[in-house]
């Protein structure tokens, strides 16, 4: 039976932070103070390059083994772009000019139908 997208997923993750562990204990050469220095040092923020290279490189190779799987397992790996279709366009329209609608005019005023002023002849 094939499994899941989700569960190799799973694997990997859970293969790429035990390697990483032990990455982690192997770079401190056995020494507990190099270890929790080690350690302290990783937060939320820490940066690919921050990490120790015993790190980094197990990262690399968890990646490297993440999409192995996924291709042994019949998953293509390729970039959005190249899988999705292009979206549709809409029909074109002819656009109304202007002069094609008449003149614009003003929205109503609230209280009524605006009149214009009676012409008392004074010129």
């Amino acid at each position: 039976m094939a499994r899941s997208a989700t569960e190799i997923v799973h694997d990997v993750i859970n293969a790429a932070v035990v390697d990483a562990i032990v990455a982690l204990k192997d770079a401190s050469q056995g020494l507990p103070n190099a270890l929790i220095r080690d350690l302290a040092s990783i937060h939320a923020n820490t940066a690919f390059s921050d990490l120790p290279s015993a790190v980094q490189k197990a990262v690399a190779a968890s990646v490297r083994n993440a999409f192995s799987q996924l291709q042994k397992d019949g998953y293509v790996i390729a970039e959005a772009k190249s899988v999705l279709a292009p979206a549709p366009r809409p029909a074109s329209t002819s656009v109304v000019g202007r002069g094609d609608r008449g003149p614009r005019r003003a929205p109503p005023k609230p209280g009524g139908v605006r009149r214009p002023a009676p012409d008392k002849g004074k010129r």
